[in-house]
C-alpha cells in the first residue's frame, strides 16, 4: 500500500503543468533528473539554463514553506526574514501558504513559486522534478543541525517496543516526508520485518502535529514523527509530553532545505543566497520560534545537495523510490 501511494503521488506530479520557461529537453548530462533540467557540473541538481529567454526574474518572489503544523504561525515566524529578502533581492515578496507537499513540489515545477525550504523527505522530490535548488539549512551557531525519527506510542499503553507494532494502528504523515514515512518504512521492514498491511494497519494523518495529536488522544496505536515537532508543540503547550513514550529514536538526519527554482536570472539567485547568509537571527520570531529545537536552530548554515542529502536519497533507494515526473 505505501509504495502504491507513493506511486500515486508521482502519478500526480507527471500530470503538473509545465513552467513557461521550462528548459526543453536536450541533450545533455542529468543523472535522475527530470529531462527538462541538466546537471552538467554534476553536483545533482539542476543547472541554471544558459538561454537568458529560460530564465525568470519576476517583480514578485513568491515564498513557501513546508506544510507543517499551522500556516499562519508560520507567516508571522517568518515576516522578518521576507522583509529582509525584499530588501537585499528589491524584489516585493510574498508568502505562501502551502496545504501538501505534492502542491508544494508541483508549484515550483509550474513556475509559480521562487524560494522555499522543502521538508527533508520531499527535498529529492523538488530537486529532481521541480529544480529545486537547495542552499541552506538551518543549524545551531556552532554548526550543529538536524532531528530524529522517533517512534512514538500511548506512555500507558500497552506498546513496549517496535515488535509489539504487529497488529496495530500506525500513523506515518505524508508519502514524502523523511522522518513521517519514508525512513520508518524501511526500518520497519529492514530491522523488525514488519511491512504495511501485512503486520500492521497504516494511516496517513497528513501533518506531523496531527500524528502527535492523534497519539495523544488515542487515534492512532503510534507514530512516526520528526522529534523537532513534538519539540515545539510542547513548548507552545499544544500537547502534554506525559501522554507519550518513544520507543524508537533514529540517528539525525538533515532539516528542512531552503533555497530557489533552478531558472532564476543569476544575479537574482545569488542575491536570495545572500539572504540567507546575512540575515540577523537575534531578536527575530524564527529565532523564538526554532530556538526550541533540539539542538537549537539559530542560524543559516550553506549545504549541498550531494552531501548533506546522501542519507535521504540511500533510503530512497533501499525504498525503490524513483524521482519520475514529467
Amino acid at each position: 500500500m505505501i509504495r502504491r501511494l507513493f506511486g500515486l503521488l508521482a502519478l500526480a506530479l507527471m500530470g503538473a503543468p509545465a513552467a513557461a520557461t521550462a528548459q526543453q529537453a536536450q541533450d545533455c548530462p542529468r543523472g535522475t533528473l527530470d529531462a527538462r533540467y541538466c546537471d552538467r557540473d554534476g553536483d545533482l541538481v539542476a543547472d541554471t539554463p544558459t538561454d537568458p529567454r529560460q530564465q525568470v526574474d519576476p517583480p514578485v518572489l513568491i515564498f513557501a514553506y513546508t506544510p507543517v503544523e499551522d500556516p499562519a504561525v508560520y507567516r508571522a515566524v517568518w515576516q522578518e526574514f521576507l522583509d529582509h529578502l525584499a530588501r537585499t533581492t528589491g524584489k516585493r515578496v510574498q508568502f505562501f501558504a502551502v496545504q501538501s507537499n505534492a502542491a508544494q513540489i508541483e508549484a515550483m515545477r509550474a513556475g509559480r513559486l521562487h524560494v522555499a525550504g522543502f521538508n527533508t523527505g520531499s527535498t529529492p522530490l523538488a530537486v529532481n522534478c521541480a529544480g529545486f535548488v537547495p542552499i541552506t539549512m538551518m543549524a545551531s551557531r556552532t554548526g550543529e543541525y538536524g532531528y530524529t525519527m522517533d517512534i512514538i506510542v500511548q506512555a500507558d499503553g500497552p506498546i513496549q517496543r517496535m515488535e509489539d507494532l504487529r497488529g496495530r494502528l500506525v500513523a506515518f504523515t505524508a508519502q514524502t516526508s523523511n522522518s513521517g514515512f519514508k525512513a520508518p518504512s524501511a526500518l520497519l521492514e529492514r530491522q523488525f520485518g514488519l511491512v504495511a498491511d501485512r503486520d500492521f494497519r497504516a494511516a496517513f494523518s497528513g501533518r506531523h502535529d496531527n500524528s502527535i495529536i492523534g497519539v495523544a488522544n488515542r487515534d492512532y496505536d503510534a507514530a512516526a514523527i520528526a522529534n523537532s515537532v513534538l519539540t515545539r508543540m510542547v513548548a507552545r503547550n499544544a500537547v502534554d509530553p506525559a501522554r507519550l513514550r518513544t520507543i524508537y529514536r533514529s540517528e539525525p538526519f538533515p532539516t528542512t532545505a531552503y533555497g530557489h527554482a533552478h531558472n532564476l536570472a543569476p544575479a537574482l539567485a545569488a542575491n536570495v543566497r545572500r539572504a540567507f547568509e546575512t540575515f540577523n537571527w537575534e531578536g527575530t520570531a524564527l529565532l523564538r520560534e526554532f530556538e526550541k529545537n533540539v539542538p537549537p536552530a539559530q542560524s543559516f548554515m550553506p549545504i549541498t545537495y550531494r552531501q548533506h542529502w546522501n542519507v535521504v536519497r540511500q533510503i530512497d533507494e533501499a525504498m525503490n523510490v524513483r524521482y519520475t515526473c514529467r
